[in-house]
């Protein structure tokens, strides 16, 4: 009797075990696990350079 009692316990605990954890979670993928952010807020002065101002500047 202890066999049959043991094993309806451990099938017991094993419909237990599979409601809980029956299925593994989805995978993830790599481009979920990355985040992108500037590191710095965008400085507009720093694109603002005109390439012909020191032209007109220094030599007009």
């Amino acid at each position: 009797m202890d066999d049959a009692t043991s094993q309806q316990g451990s099938e017991a605990e094993a419909a237990v075990r599979r409601a809980r954890f029956g299925a593994l979670p989805e995978p993830v993928r790599v481009e979920d696990m990355v985040e992108e952010r500037a590191a710095t807020a965008p400085d507009p002065a720093r694109t603002a350079y005109n390439q012909d101002e020191w032209l007109v500047r220094y030599c007009l």
